[in-house]
């Protein structure tokens, strides 16, 4: 029996370490769980979610070209309901974008947060519309960033810029 990438089959905890546990497979190999990949939360001790001994459901999720397999508990275990998203949900109206209904609720902001680098940009500051404007502040912002960097880079050196 060969073991495919996807494939869910059981398998027996042999040994723990802080950044993963290996589980013995079918026809004597052996395959490592991530910390990472152990539960759907946040793992710090290995050894609080698993033993040495215990059968274990894992997914296959790699292959590398060495021949170690990698493994996954979480993504052998079916998702909570909570982190479920609904698929093509016409009756959602919470992720409607231009016109049309994507079925997730639409995110009030970015991930990351919008925070200008240098004094000279604010970030109450209008957005350029078209290409020209956009093109022009990019290029502003930019010289004004590199004359940051610079001038900091001249203070690490200890030379000044002769007038």
């Amino acid at each position: 029996m060969e073991l495919a990438v996807g494939e869910i089959i059981s398998g027996k905890v042999t040994g723990i370490t802080k950044f993963g546990a290996f589980v013995s497979l079918p026809e004597g190999k052996t395959g490592l769980v991530h910390i990472s990949e152990v539960d759907q939360s946040y793992v710090s001790n290995i050894r609080d979610h698993l033993s040495e001994g215990q059968e274990v459901k894992v997914k296959i999720i790699a292959v590398d070209e060495n021949g170690r397999i990698n493994l996954s508990i979480k993504k052998a275990q079916p998702r909570p309901a909570s982190e479920r998203r609904p698929f093509n949900n016409r009756s959602n109206n919470g992720g409607n974008v231009a016109g049309k209904n994507t079925g997730y609720p639409q995110r009030s902001g970015s991930r990351k947060p919008q925070r200008p680098i240098s004094g000279t940009y604010a970030a109450a500051k209008e957005v350029p519309t078209s290409f020209e404007d956009k093109l022009k502040h990019f290029m502003q912002d930019s010289e004004s960033r590199m004359a940051d960097i610079r001038r900091n880079t001249d203070k690490k050196n200890g030379s000044r810029r002769r007038k």
